[in-house]
Formats: structure tokens, C-alpha cells, sequence
């Protein structure tokens, strides 16, 4: 059985995957913004999971729940999914944090971005990334585009790990509002299989994917200069490099 740390597990698709891989019988981290937050999964910390909190918002709580979780030992993998819809922090929660747990947590074998199909509407133009990790001009597609693209460079750089990135597609969160036309179970199925599976295709790297079919992602997240601009401008704001 594996043991796979799945950010933002308090509702939404990372309770559920959270949920579905507990029964599986795998070993779980769950983790909540804050400990008020981590109540919402007692039931699954009663079968048997660990739980980190931390503010994926705030960057020393995110270099804390990097600590909290490799503390508890090694991972088999890391599902990158905690994501903001709009504010001031969908840079900081959507792009940051994913960053630099994947620079701070002891290197898994498999790791998977949540992105999403309103990537293919973002911007490849870096600019709008400011020193202190802030980042006022940065869109929601925008954040995914780079999410995106941080999966792929990490595909890249680290051959060792499988990194994919997955479009969950329009289902019925709280993020997606009740009206999502898209399937509940389909929007955490692919994020569980890519974690666990030994399926051929889910011991793949550099994916983007739907529903567990492969698909063509925005041209921009393959481009090798655009990720290796990405990653320089990460390391600045988090003072952590990918090595």
C-alpha cells in the first residue's frame, strides 16, 4: 500500500480522494489551513490518518507543513491539490505552495498538479510575479498555466519521479458551484489512479490529464525556456531551488 500526502483535504476533491484512497486501504496525510479546519476530517483521522495543518497562503506555514509532513516519514506521493478560485492569494496557494513543497518535501515517486481546463485561457507572461511572492495581476488560468508547467519541468528535471498534471474538469464543489455539469467521481478518479496505480499508463511522466486520458496541454507548458523562467523566478520569491 502507499502513502500519499494530498494538500487540501479538508472538502471538496481532496476529501474525497483522501476518502476513497483511505478505503483503498493506503496510508494517508490529510492537510487543513488551520487546526479549526483539520475537525472537518476527524472521521478520517479516526480510520487511521495523519493530519499537517499550515496556511498554504502564508509561506513560512508552508515550509512548516513540509516539515510536519517529512517528520512523519517518507511518501510514495504528493497530490498538489489546495487551490484558490479568486483573491489575492490564488498566486501564493495555486503556484508558491506547490513549489516549494516540492523543493521541501523529501522527493516522492509520484507527484501530481491539480490544473484545470481555464489553463489553456492563461498567459505565458511571467511579469506580473513580484519578488515578496506576490502576485495581484496573476489570473486563476494564469496559476493553473504555470501549475501546468511546473509539473512538466519537473517531469523533465526529475526523471526519477513520475509528475503529471491533472484537469479535474467543472464538477460540483464548493469551488465549482452546485451546477457543475461535469461528474463528481470522475474529478478525483484520475488523481487516485496517477498516485497509486501500476497501470501502464499511470506509471507515465509529463502528462496532462482529463478523466485518465492523456491530453494536449497549452503549448506554453512544454516550452523549455518558459519553465526554466518559471522555476528562477520561484526560487527567488522562496529562496528554494528544485535540485
Amino acid at each position: 500500500m502507499a502513502r500519499i500526502f494530498i494538500t487540501g483535504s479538508t472538502d471538496g476533491l481532496g476529501r474525497a480522494t483522501a476518502q476513497t484512497l483511505l478505503d483503498e486501504g493506503h496510508d494517508v496525510v490529510v492537510h487543513a489551513r488551520s487546526s479549526a479546519r483539520l475537525a472537518a476530517v476527524q472521521d478520517l483521522l479516526d480510520r487511521g490518518a495523519a493530519g499537517v495543518v499550515g496556511d498554504l497562503s502564508d509561506m513560512e506555514e508552508t515550509r512548516d507543513v513540509a516539515d510536519q509532513v517529512n517528520r512523519a516519514g517518507p511518501l510514495d506521493a504528493v497530490v498538489h491539490n489546495a487551490g484558490v478560485l479568486g483573491g489575492a492569494h490564488v498566486f501564493q496557494v495555486n503556484v508558491v505552495a506547490p513549489y516549494l513543497l516540492t523543493a521541501l518535501i523529501r522527493r516522492p515517486r509520484r507527484l501530481i498538479y491539480l490544473s484545470s481546463g481555464m489553463h489553456r485561457g492563461g498567459s505565458a507572461d511571467l511579469a506580473g510575479m513580484l519578488r515578496d511572492g506576490s502576485a495581484h495581476h496573476v489570473s486563476y488560468s494564469d496559476s493553473k498555466l504555470y501549475a501546468t508547467a511546473l509539473a512538466m519541468a519537473v517531469a523533465r528535471l526529475w526523471p526519477d519521479v513520475l509528475s503529471n498534471a491533472v484537469d479535474p474538469g467543472w464538477v460540483p464543489t464548493k469551488m465549482g458551484g452546485p451546477t457543475a455539469p461535469d461528474d463528481l467521481r470522475l474529478g478525483h478518479l484520475t488523481q487516485e489512479w496517477l498516485a497509486v496505480s501500476e497501470d501502464p499508463e499511470a506509471c507515465t511522466s509529463g502528462g496532462y490529464w482529463h478523466h485518465q486520458h492523456r491530453q494536449q496541454a497549452h503549448r506554453a507548458a512544454y516550452d523549455e525556456r518558459l519553465q526554466t523562467e518559471l522555476l528562477n523566478r520561484l526560487a527567488r520569491i522562496t529562496g528554494e531551488r528544485l535540485t
